[in-house]
């Protein structure tokens, strides 16, 4: 590929090191990308709440994709530009589903609407990762299950502990067959991800993209999980981290060194 004409990537596991750090060889190849007014875009299974932080840190005040595409966030203006959203009819009928099937499954939703809290927790639900460096909110906020799945939500979260994502995502997809919904993962500690059909890293990406008049061909996206894969299949180059997901690295169309040898900035160097 000549020099791309935007650069999409994941967060956690890809453009963070494992401390949860922009390291100054990834700042530096960041900067050199925005400095050449090539879009640099942040696609993350986190909400737009946990946006800011990496933003900054990255020097980045353009477009975001949050929630796994559900969700295109304005970094500068702190504004959701676009929301794909599961209605509250298909989120009770997938949560009794889930729950008939799964008993010892605990839900989870984000929203973004501005009069709704934006993350609620049906009780003894724990996501795996706590809250990200920086961030102040807390991770749990029990409410009734008819609270959890009673709004339109960006994304719900299904974590049973014994599980892992991977056997959880199978059983989901079982019981789910047909079902008019993405059900992907960005951690193997037992938690999945569910979204509206068609929503993906992939369509939030693809939105930006036409936002800002870049075609599909001239876009190289990095990343090292499930959720990952959409966007890497989309991309006109995908790129895999050395530690992503086996099934990432066997799509990829190439495979950059690990999140903590600043993997990302490995394959910018190369242009910027």
């Amino acid at each position: 590929m000549d020099r791309p004409e935007l650069i999409a990537s994941d967060v956690d596991g890809t453009l963070l090191d494992p401390l949860e750090r922009i390291t100054r060889r990834t700042f530096d190849a960041v900067s050199r990308v925005t400095r050449s007014n090539t879009p640099f875009i942040l696609v993350s299974g986190r909400p737009p709440r946990w946006i800011p932080n990496v933003a900054q840190a990255a020097g980045l005040t353009g477009y975001a994709v949050c929630s796994n595409g559900g969700v295109v966030y304005d970094i500068a203006a702190d504004r959701v530009v676009s929301s794909q959203d599961i209605d509250p009819i298909l989120l009770r009928d997938t949560a009794k589903a889930l729950s008939a099937a799964l008993p010892d499954a605990r839900l989870a939703t984000e929203r973004v609407a501005p009069d709704l809290v934006p993350f609620v927790t049906q009780a003894g639900f724990r996501n795996p990762w706590g809250v990200p460096n920086g961030e102040l909110d807390g991770e749990v906020n029990d409410v009734p299950l008819a609270e959890v799945i009673g709004h339109a939500a960006t994304k719900l979260m299904v974590r049973q502990h014994d599980l892992t994502s991977r056997e959880l995502a199978a059983a989901a997809h079982d019981v789910l067959a047909g079902a008019a919904v993405e059900i992907t993962f960005s951690t193997n500690q037992g938690l999945i991800e569910i979204a509206p059909a068609g929503v993906t890293k992939a369509s939030g990406l693809a939105e930006v993209c036409a936002l800002l008049g870049v075609d599909r061909d001239r876009v190289v996206a990095f990343g090292d999980m499930p959720n990952d894969l959409p966007m890497l299949d989309w991309a006109g180059h995908g790129v895999a981290m050395a530690n992503a997901n086996a099934e990432v690295l066997a799509v990829a169309d190439e495979v950059t060194a690990t999140n903590g040898e600043d993997g990302v900035a490995q394959v910018l160097e190369r242009w910027f």
